[in-house]
Order: C-alpha cells, then sequence, then structure tokens
C-alpha cells in the first residue's frame, strides 16, 4: 500500500475508526501540534549531549504518543477506542514529569529573568520544543473549550511539559557554563 492514499485530496483527512474531517479541524490542528512537539523533541533528543536530557525525552515521546492517539480520536469513539486496548492520557503520565521538574529544581541550576535560547545546541533545541508544546497546548485547550476533549489531564500534561522543557534547556545551559548567556 502506498504512503500516497490520495484520500486527502479534497481537504479532509481520516481519524481513528474511518471517521474523516477537514483538514482545518480543530482536532486535527490539535493533532498536528502534537506531532511536530514530538519531531521537536526528537531533534532535541539527537542534539542533547548528555544521557539525563536524552532518556526522560524518549519516554515522553512515548506519552505523546498516546496523547496524540486521545486526541485523534472522536469523543462518540473512545469507548470503543479504551476497550480495543489503546491507553489514554493519565495522572501518573504528569507525575512523571513533576518528578523530573523537581529532580531539576534540586540542582543548582543558574537562569536570569527571560532566558535567550541559543546559547547550546541542545538548549536551543529544547527551546524550540517549548515553543511547539506551547501551542500544541493552545491547541489543545481550544479543542476542549469546543467541547470536543474531555480529558482534562491531556492539557495538564503539555502545560507540565513546557515547564520540563524550559528547565531542562536551563539545566542544558548550566552543564555547559553558558548559563544566562
Amino acid at each position: 500500500m502506498s504512503i500516497a492514499t490520495k484520500t486527502g485530496d479534497d481537504g479532509t483527512t481520516g481519524l481513528m475508526y474511518g471517521r474523516r474531517v477537514p483538514k482545518n479541524h480543530l482536532r486535527v490542528e490539535a493533532c498536528g501540534s502534537v506531532d511536530e512537539l514530538n519531531a521537536a523533541i526528537g531533534l532535541a533528543r539527537a542534539h542533547a549531549t548528555r544521557d539525563f536530557i536524552r532518556q526522560p525525552l524518549v519516554a515522553i515521546q512515548q506519552d505523546l504518543i498516546i496523547l496524540m492517539g486521545e486526541v485523534g480520536v472522536l469523543s462518540e469513539d473512545l469507548k470503543r477506542y479504551t476497550t480495543a486496548g489503546y491507553s489514554r492520557v493519565s495522572p501518573e503520565m504528569t507525575v512523571r514529569l513533576d518528578a523530573l521538574v523537581q529532580e531539576i529544581e534540586a540542582q543548582s541550576i543558574s537562569f536570569k529573568g527571560w532566558a535567550t535560547p541559543g546559547a547550546t545546541l541542545d538548549a536551543a533545541a529544547l527551546d524550540v520544543a517549548r515553543t511547539v508544546c506551547r501551542r500544541a497546548e493552545r491547541r489543545v485547550y481550544d479543542l476542549t473549550q469546543a467541547g470536543e476533549l474531555e480529558n482534562p489531564e491531556v492539557g495538564i500534561f503539555l502545560n507540565r511539559l513546557s515547564d520540563l522543557l524550559w528547565l531542562l534547556a536551563r539545566w542544558s545551559e548550566t552543564q555547559a557554563g553558558v548559563a544566562g548567556q
């Protein structure tokens, strides 16, 4: 089967269970933003010079697959989705992010006021991922406010993730001895 199915030539795209929606649908915007976030985190992981950053980013990318799956399912198909064995975003996923935030905050990291991205390649990549995360969070809240996403944990997870990405960038700069530059 070819990746070029041509089914989207009419301006629609497929969701789980054969549902079709316009390509500019709020759900597609949210999924697309999370997909971009996952790619940005992959880029940050590829540029990371330390396992302290690389290892949690892999787990976060796996969590984003769960998140994107849930966002990509219409509310009327959620029961079918979970019955099929797919996971939903859970408070435990956010707890793992909180633990990483606490671990980093317990270390001596340096920053003053606003961070200026670009002191190191890995920190800059983390800052790009953070800004994409904030956009994904906004798209998820658009979907939530439209009454099309019931699980509040999705937005909470993304909010916490953006905080973590900011801290990882500052940690990386501190480790490189270029914090606040």
